[in-house]
């Protein structure tokens, strides 16, 4: 039996571009905590998709378990900006906590 993350990649060899394909490889990534792949796939995704918020917390998490904390403080600052342009104040609220208790200095 394929594993989903095998099944999003040979989803992804028929079209490459498909962004709805690549964040479900990614929110698979995320389950097994493959971080790299996860930052990988995000950034491939959101170079073509119009995100609305959601992949920059995973993307954000990924930076940060992987130790690269500006990468993660800078995602997660775009991710409070896409939210409110996508009306999304709650999702941007909860990034602003995040950098205001997890990431004051």
């Amino acid at each position: 039996m394929q594993s989903r993350i095998e099944i999003f990649k040979q989803m992804l060899e028929v079209e490459p571009e498909n962004s709805m394909v690549m964040f479900g490889l990614a929110k698979e990534y995320e389950k097994i905590g493959a971080n790299d792949e996860i930052i990988e796939t995000l950034e491939k995704y959101l170079a073509v998709a119009d995100d609305e918020g959601n992949a920059y917390g995973v993307l954000a998490k990924a930076f940060d378990k992987k130790g690269d904390r500006e990468k993660a403080i800078e995602t997660y600052k775009k991710g409070i900006e896409v939210s409110m342009a996508h009306g999304h104040p709650s999702m941007a609220n909860d990034y602003q906590m995040t950098l205001d208790l997890d990431y004051a200095d």
